[in-house]
Protein backbone atom coordinates (compact mmCIF):
# COMPACT_ATOMS: atom_id res chain seq x y z
CA UNK A 1 0.00 0.00 0.00
CA UNK A 2 1.22 3.50 -0.78
CA UNK A 3 1.68 5.85 2.12
CA UNK A 4 0.37 9.39 1.95
CA UNK A 5 0.51 12.19 4.44
CA UNK A 6 -2.51 13.38 6.41
CA UNK A 7 -3.08 16.71 4.62
CA UNK A 8 -3.48 14.93 1.28
CA UNK A 9 -5.76 12.34 2.77
CA UNK A 10 -8.19 15.13 3.65
CA UNK A 11 -9.00 15.58 -0.03
CA UNK A 12 -10.65 12.15 -0.19
CA UNK A 13 -11.56 11.53 3.45
CA UNK A 14 -14.78 12.11 5.34
CA UNK A 15 -13.12 14.43 7.84
CA UNK A 16 -14.38 18.00 7.75
CA UNK A 17 -12.46 21.16 8.53
CA UNK A 18 -14.14 24.57 8.51
CA UNK A 19 -15.36 24.76 4.93
CA UNK A 20 -16.77 27.66 2.95
CA UNK A 21 -18.82 26.98 -0.18
CA UNK A 22 -17.82 29.39 -2.94
CA UNK A 23 -20.24 29.89 -5.84
CA UNK A 24 -19.17 31.04 -9.30
CA UNK A 25 -21.70 31.72 -12.06
CA UNK A 26 -20.71 30.30 -15.45
CA UNK A 27 -23.75 31.27 -17.52
CA UNK A 28 -27.41 32.15 -17.13
CA UNK A 29 -28.51 29.29 -14.87
CA UNK A 30 -25.23 27.36 -14.57
CA UNK A 31 -22.87 27.58 -11.61
CA UNK A 32 -19.95 25.78 -10.01
CA UNK A 33 -19.66 25.32 -6.24
CA UNK A 34 -16.22 24.92 -4.67
CA UNK A 35 -15.97 23.50 -1.17
CA UNK A 36 -14.23 20.39 0.14
CA UNK A 37 -14.27 17.40 -2.17
CA UNK A 38 -15.25 17.28 -5.80
CA UNK A 39 -16.35 20.45 -7.56
CA UNK A 40 -20.14 20.68 -7.85
CA UNK A 41 -21.99 21.66 -11.00
CA UNK A 42 -25.32 23.43 -10.41
CA UNK A 43 -28.12 24.01 -12.93
CA UNK A 44 -31.03 26.28 -12.01
CA UNK A 45 -34.01 26.99 -14.24
CA UNK A 46 -37.66 26.49 -15.06
CA UNK A 47 -37.41 22.71 -14.64
CA UNK A 48 -35.86 22.93 -11.21
CA UNK A 49 -32.44 22.48 -9.63
CA UNK A 50 -29.96 19.72 -10.26
CA UNK A 51 -26.45 19.02 -9.09
CA UNK A 52 -23.44 17.24 -10.47
CA UNK A 53 -21.89 15.62 -7.37
CA UNK A 54 -22.55 16.67 -3.77
CA UNK A 55 -19.29 16.43 -1.77
CA UNK A 56 -19.50 15.19 1.86
CA UNK A 57 -22.62 14.64 3.96
CA UNK A 58 -21.72 17.23 6.65
CA UNK A 59 -21.57 19.90 3.95
CA UNK A 60 -25.14 19.42 2.70
CA UNK A 61 -26.51 22.22 4.84
CA UNK A 62 -23.88 24.65 3.56
CA UNK A 63 -24.45 23.53 -0.02
CA UNK A 64 -28.19 24.08 0.38
CA UNK A 65 -27.57 27.55 1.80
CA UNK A 66 -25.44 28.39 -1.23
CA UNK A 67 -28.25 27.17 -3.51
CA UNK A 68 -30.83 29.14 -1.50
CA UNK A 69 -28.96 32.34 -2.37
CA UNK A 70 -29.75 31.62 -6.02
CA UNK A 71 -33.18 29.98 -5.91
CA UNK A 72 -35.84 28.73 -3.50
CA UNK A 73 -36.41 25.59 -5.56
CA UNK A 74 -35.38 22.21 -4.09
CA UNK A 75 -32.80 19.95 -5.69
CA UNK A 76 -34.62 17.54 -8.05
CA UNK A 77 -31.68 15.59 -9.50
CA UNK A 78 -28.13 14.67 -8.47
CA UNK A 79 -25.81 13.25 -11.12
CA UNK A 80 -22.73 11.48 -9.73
CA UNK A 81 -19.53 11.48 -11.79
CA UNK A 82 -18.26 8.36 -9.94
CA UNK A 83 -18.65 6.54 -6.64
CA UNK A 84 -16.03 8.12 -4.33
CA UNK A 85 -17.36 9.66 -1.13
CA UNK A 86 -16.04 13.16 -1.77
CA UNK A 87 -18.46 13.25 -4.74
CA UNK A 88 -21.36 11.15 -3.39
CA UNK A 89 -21.25 11.81 0.36
CA UNK A 90 -24.29 14.06 0.23
CA UNK A 91 -26.40 11.56 -1.74
CA UNK A 92 -28.25 10.23 1.28
CA UNK A 93 -29.25 13.70 2.45
CA UNK A 94 -30.42 14.83 -0.98
CA UNK A 95 -32.08 11.46 -1.65
CA UNK A 96 -34.06 11.67 1.58
CA UNK A 97 -35.10 15.20 0.62
CA UNK A 98 -36.60 13.90 -2.63
CA UNK A 99 -33.83 14.24 -5.19
CA UNK A 100 -33.48 11.58 -7.90
CA UNK A 101 -29.91 10.28 -8.11
CA UNK A 102 -28.41 9.39 -11.49
CA UNK A 103 -25.10 7.64 -12.24
CA UNK A 104 -23.36 4.98 -14.28
CA UNK A 105 -24.30 1.34 -13.62
CA UNK A 106 -20.96 0.67 -11.89
CA UNK A 107 -21.47 3.54 -9.47
CA UNK A 108 -24.59 1.88 -8.09
CA UNK A 109 -22.85 -1.51 -8.02
CA UNK A 110 -19.94 -0.17 -6.00
CA UNK A 111 -22.06 1.94 -3.66
CA UNK A 112 -24.40 -0.99 -3.08
CA UNK A 113 -21.62 -3.25 -1.78
CA UNK A 114 -18.63 -3.10 0.54
CA UNK A 115 -15.53 -1.63 -1.14
CA UNK A 116 -11.87 -1.44 -0.24
CA UNK A 117 -10.01 1.77 -1.06
CA UNK A 118 -6.59 0.19 -1.58
CA UNK A 119 -4.82 3.53 -1.88
CA UNK A 120 -6.01 4.60 1.58
CA UNK A 121 -6.06 1.15 3.15
CA UNK A 122 -9.67 1.81 4.09
CA UNK A 123 -12.85 -0.23 3.86
CA UNK A 124 -16.00 1.54 2.71
CA UNK A 125 -19.33 0.09 3.78
CA UNK A 126 -22.26 -0.20 1.41
CA UNK A 127 -24.30 2.99 1.16
CA UNK A 128 -27.85 3.21 2.54
CA UNK A 129 -30.71 2.84 0.08
CA UNK A 130 -31.43 6.58 -0.01
CA UNK A 131 -27.88 7.29 -1.25
CA UNK A 132 -27.99 4.93 -4.22
CA UNK A 133 -28.54 6.02 -7.81
CA UNK A 134 -32.06 5.07 -8.89
CA UNK A 135 -31.51 5.89 -12.56
CA UNK A 136 -28.40 4.29 -14.06
CA UNK A 137 -27.01 4.12 -17.57
CA UNK A 138 -24.48 2.08 -19.53
CA UNK A 139 -22.76 4.31 -22.06
CA UNK A 140 -24.64 7.58 -22.60
CA UNK A 141 -27.58 9.57 -21.27
CA UNK A 142 -29.31 12.84 -22.15
CA UNK A 143 -31.24 15.12 -19.83
CA UNK A 144 -33.31 17.90 -21.38
CA UNK A 145 -33.73 20.33 -18.51
CA UNK A 146 -33.54 24.07 -17.93
CA UNK A 147 -33.46 24.91 -21.64
CA UNK A 148 -30.26 22.95 -22.24
CA UNK A 149 -29.29 19.49 -23.42
CA UNK A 150 -27.04 17.83 -20.91
CA UNK A 151 -25.13 14.90 -22.37
CA UNK A 152 -23.68 12.39 -19.93
CA UNK A 153 -20.95 10.11 -21.29
CA UNK A 154 -19.42 7.08 -19.62
CA UNK A 155 -15.64 6.97 -20.01
CA UNK A 156 -14.48 3.46 -19.24
CA UNK A 157 -11.77 2.51 -16.76
CA UNK A 158 -10.37 5.99 -16.31
CA UNK A 159 -10.31 7.34 -12.73
CA UNK A 160 -12.57 4.38 -11.83
CA UNK A 161 -14.78 1.97 -13.80
CA UNK A 162 -17.85 4.19 -13.45
CA UNK A 163 -16.76 7.66 -14.52
CA UNK A 164 -19.07 10.08 -16.31
CA UNK A 165 -18.29 13.39 -17.96
CA UNK A 166 -21.11 15.86 -18.54
CA UNK A 167 -21.43 18.39 -21.35
CA UNK A 168 -23.97 21.20 -21.44
CA UNK A 169 -24.37 21.77 -25.17
CA UNK A 170 -26.11 25.17 -25.14
CA UNK A 171 -24.02 26.69 -22.38
CA UNK A 172 -20.78 25.08 -23.58
CA UNK A 173 -19.77 23.91 -20.11
CA UNK A 174 -18.00 20.60 -19.52
CA UNK A 175 -17.80 18.83 -16.14
CA UNK A 176 -14.96 16.29 -16.21
CA UNK A 177 -15.32 14.83 -12.73
CA UNK A 178 -12.09 13.24 -11.54
CA UNK A 179 -10.99 12.41 -15.07
CA UNK A 180 -9.31 15.82 -14.84
CA UNK A 181 -7.42 16.93 -11.73
CA UNK A 182 -6.52 20.58 -12.23
CA UNK A 183 -4.22 20.47 -9.20
CA UNK A 184 -1.48 18.14 -10.47
CA UNK A 185 -1.11 14.42 -11.04
CA UNK A 186 -4.40 12.50 -11.04
CA UNK A 187 -5.54 9.84 -8.62
CA UNK A 188 -6.06 6.73 -10.77
CA UNK A 189 -7.98 4.32 -8.55
CA UNK A 190 -6.67 1.05 -9.95
CA UNK A 191 -8.51 -0.82 -7.19
CA UNK A 192 -11.78 0.51 -8.62
CA UNK A 193 -10.95 -0.30 -12.24
CA UNK A 194 -9.05 2.87 -13.12
CA UNK A 195 -6.25 2.74 -15.73
CA UNK A 196 -3.88 5.22 -17.32
CA UNK A 197 -5.07 4.35 -20.83
CA UNK A 198 -8.69 4.88 -19.84
CA UNK A 199 -7.74 8.13 -18.17
CA UNK A 200 -6.04 9.40 -21.32
CA UNK A 201 -9.08 8.34 -23.38
CA UNK A 202 -11.38 10.27 -21.03
CA UNK A 203 -9.32 13.42 -21.50
CA UNK A 204 -9.41 12.90 -25.26
CA UNK A 205 -13.21 12.53 -25.12
CA UNK A 206 -13.48 15.74 -23.16
CA UNK A 207 -11.26 17.59 -25.62
CA UNK A 208 -13.38 16.32 -28.51
CA UNK A 209 -16.44 17.96 -26.92
CA UNK A 210 -14.73 21.25 -26.08
CA UNK A 211 -13.73 24.29 -28.08
CA UNK A 212 -11.64 27.29 -27.09
CA UNK A 213 -14.62 28.93 -25.38
CA UNK A 214 -15.68 25.90 -23.32
CA UNK A 215 -15.65 26.41 -19.56
CA UNK A 216 -14.26 23.22 -18.02
CA UNK A 217 -15.07 22.14 -14.47
CA UNK A 218 -12.39 19.73 -13.23
CA UNK A 219 -13.04 17.26 -10.45
CA UNK A 220 -10.60 19.20 -8.27
CA UNK A 221 -8.96 22.56 -8.74
CA UNK A 222 -9.91 25.81 -10.47
CA UNK A 223 -11.84 26.24 -13.69
CA UNK A 224 -9.94 25.50 -16.90
CA UNK A 225 -10.02 25.90 -20.66
CA UNK A 226 -9.38 23.47 -23.51
CA UNK A 227 -5.72 24.51 -23.83
CA UNK A 228 -5.14 23.72 -20.15
CA UNK A 229 -6.60 20.23 -20.48
CA UNK A 230 -4.72 19.58 -23.73
CA UNK A 231 -1.46 20.42 -21.96
CA UNK A 232 -2.42 18.05 -19.14
CA UNK A 233 -3.15 15.26 -21.62
CA UNK A 234 0.20 15.79 -23.34
CA UNK A 235 2.02 15.61 -20.00
CA UNK A 236 0.31 12.38 -18.95
CA UNK A 237 0.79 10.82 -22.39
CA UNK A 238 4.53 11.48 -22.28
CA UNK A 239 4.75 10.17 -18.72
CA UNK A 240 2.82 7.04 -19.66
CA UNK A 241 5.23 6.40 -22.53
CA UNK A 242 8.25 6.82 -20.26
CA UNK A 243 6.90 4.38 -17.68
CA UNK A 244 5.85 1.89 -20.37
CA UNK A 245 9.33 1.95 -21.88
CA UNK A 246 10.93 1.14 -18.54
CA UNK A 247 8.44 -1.66 -17.89
CA UNK A 248 9.05 -3.10 -21.36
CA UNK A 249 12.76 -3.15 -20.55
CA UNK A 250 11.96 -5.48 -17.66
CA UNK A 251 12.30 -2.92 -14.90
CA UNK A 252 10.48 -3.70 -11.68
CA UNK A 253 8.14 -1.14 -10.13
CA UNK A 254 10.84 -0.17 -7.64
CA UNK A 255 13.41 0.23 -10.42
CA UNK A 256 10.95 2.27 -12.46
CA UNK A 257 10.27 4.60 -9.55
CA UNK A 258 14.01 4.94 -8.94
CA UNK A 259 14.50 6.00 -12.58
CA UNK A 260 12.28 9.05 -11.88
CA UNK A 261 10.44 9.11 -15.23
CA UNK A 262 8.22 11.95 -14.01
CA UNK A 263 11.08 14.26 -12.96
CA UNK A 264 10.52 16.92 -15.65
CA UNK A 265 6.87 17.29 -14.63
CA UNK A 266 7.15 17.03 -10.84
CA UNK A 267 7.58 20.70 -10.03
CA UNK A 268 4.29 21.62 -11.68
CA UNK A 269 2.31 18.44 -11.00
CA UNK A 270 3.78 16.54 -8.06
CA UNK A 271 3.27 18.98 -5.20
CA UNK A 272 -0.41 18.42 -4.42
CA UNK A 273 -2.48 15.31 -3.65
CA UNK A 274 -0.65 12.71 -5.73
CA UNK A 275 3.13 12.53 -5.45
CA UNK A 276 5.58 11.47 -8.20
CA UNK A 277 6.14 7.93 -6.89
CA UNK A 278 2.39 7.43 -6.68
CA UNK A 279 1.53 8.47 -10.23
CA UNK A 280 4.36 6.27 -11.54
CA UNK A 281 2.92 3.38 -9.52
CA UNK A 282 -0.60 3.93 -10.88
CA UNK A 283 0.67 3.97 -14.44
CA UNK A 284 2.99 0.99 -14.03
CA UNK A 285 0.34 -1.17 -12.35
CA UNK A 286 -2.36 -0.36 -14.91
CA UNK A 287 -0.29 -1.01 -18.04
Amino acid sequence: MLAICAPNLMAHSNQQAEVTIKTTQLSDGLYVLFGQGGNIGLSVGEDGVYLIDDQYAPLTEKINKAIDEITEQPVKFVINTHWHGDHTGGNENFGKAGATIVAHDNVRKRMNSKQVMEFFGRQVDASPKEALPVITFDSELSLHLNSDEMRVYHVANAHTDGDAIIYFAKDNVLHMGDTYFNIGYPFIDTGSGGTIDGYLAALEKGLSLADDKTQIIPGHGPMARKADMAKYLAMLTELRQAVAQLKEQGKSLEETIAAKPSAKFDKDNGQAFIKPDQIVTFIYNSL
